[in-house]
């Protein structure tokens, strides 16, 4: 039983009974619904991001929308801003909250326009007895980006700057820097924060995107009367990018990392963490799913743990980096594909796919309903097995006399 497996991490001298915190979403915008997610076993929450008194937060609604695959939503978009709640507000529950769970973590994510108010949102939540600060780098910082509409974190000397004025005020309360996936070079960025003193830094957020549009009315999704705009994309269709952007930072700046943005279950916190996340962050899941979510991450996680022969989550930390290589870098193995007849369900897919998209090499007997590799053709790009939906195929590898199988990820 999980219960009985140690999950607890040490991040940023705060101490975690898991790795799985809830993110600055709708999920901790209200206190009642923060006091329920720390109730149901999360293992800390970040309270959306707030601002100081004064600060308009036009919220549009509705303002989520979503496109989904087998019935599923797969990528989830807001055009939600910050917190409704004012710094003023925050401090109370930020008090309740550490009062009700001296054991949790109590976090608060702030934004600012100017060095005043990033420092006056830092004391205020110090003073309240706040255990960690997120700093939101990646909304639309209006002059303190390099342009107007542009994000704080898309300027690598505006981020620096803004990362020691937040760490000035800190002291020695951990800060941590979201920053966006939408820049050239990601690694630039997080060497800004790392510079400007930040403890970590949460990679990353939700992707600017347009969720939809529809057809017979040309309304975007969300639509307001007619209307729309731009989303932030979140959920399992952002996974992908927030690797690469983890791993990049991992690999190239020694720098702590919050890991966040497209992790649906305990698999791709796992993920997250293998190439280098020390937490995982989680939104889309507990807003779609509820707050039972936390149950089976925990489970599968201390499983896994168990399974792999690990004795704590902070193994896996960066697991994978090392298996990370440039196109340069990587092995030239004959490949060729392998299909389980057994398995095969005559679909034909495979060779659709291979004859018009990879390089003919799947032959067709239209009699039996059955493919066949053609070796001499097959150069093993594992466009077939993508296509497979029953797995029936998998990817032979041959490098000097070692033989390796590998099979597409169910």
């Amino acid at each position: 039983m999980y219960k009985e497996k140690d999950l607890s991490i040490d991040f940023l001298g705060i101490h975690l009974d898991s790795p799985f915190i809830l993110s600055a979403s709708p999920s901790t915008d209200e206190l009642e619904i923060a006091y329920n997610g720390l109730k149901a076993g999360w293992a800390g929450v970040i309270l959306k991001t707030t601002s100081i008194e004064g600060n308009p937060v036009p919220l549009k609604y509705p303002m989520m929308s979503s496109f989904a695959t087998d019935h599923r939503i797969t990528g989830l978009g807001n055009i939600d801003l910050i917190s409704q709640y004012h710094i003023n507000e925050i401090v109370k529950r930020v008090k309740a909250l550490k009062e009700a769970f001296p054991d949790k973590m109590i976090a608060a994510s702030i934004m600012g326009s100017k060095k005043e108010d990033w420092q006056t949102l830092v004391w205020r939540l110090k003073k309240a007895g706040v255990d960690l600060i997120e700093c939101s780098f990646s909304c639309p910082q209006g002059s303190m980006g390099e342009a107007p509409g542009r994000m704080l974190a898309q300027s690598i000397e505006a981020t620096e700057k803004v990362t020691g004025w937040v760490k000035e005020a800190a002291g020695d309360t951990p800060v941590l820097i979201k920053i966006t996936p939408q820049v050239t070079d990601i690694v630039e960025v997080a060497k800004a924060v790392k510079s400007g003193g930040a403890d970590g830094i949460t990679a990353s957020n939700t992707i600017p995107s347009l969720l939809g549009v529809d057809i017979k009315t040309f309304e975007p999704y969300p639509t307001l009367f007619g209307k729309g705009t731009y989303s932030g994309l979140s959920g399992p269709a952002i996974k992908p990018i927030t690797l690469r952007t983890i791993a990049e930072i991992a690999k190239n700046v020694d720098i702590t990392i919050s890991g966040n943005g497209g992790a649906f279950n305990w698999r791709d916190a796992v993920e997250f963490m293998s190439v280098g996340a020390s937490n995982v962050q989680f939104c889309t899941l507990p807003m779609h799913y509820g707050f039972r979510t936390i149950r089976d991450l925990k489970s599968g996680l201390a499983h896994y743990l168990m399974d792999m022969g690990f004795h704590s989550p902070m193994d896996i930390v960066g697991k994978a980096l090392p298996n990370i290589k440039t196109q340069e870098e990587l092995p030239s193995p004959e490949t060729k594909a392998e299909i389980n007849e057994d398995k095969c369900i005559g679909c034909g897919l495979c060779y659709a796919a291979c004859n018009d998209g990879g390089h003919q090499a799947i032959d067709w007997d239209s009699e039996k309903r059955l493919p066949n590799v053609n070796e001499d053709k097959c150069v093993g790009c594992a466009m077939c097995m993508q296509v497979c939906p029953v797995n029936a195929i998998r990817m032979k590898e041959k490098l000097n006399s070692d033989m390796h199988y590998f099979a597409k990820k169910e």
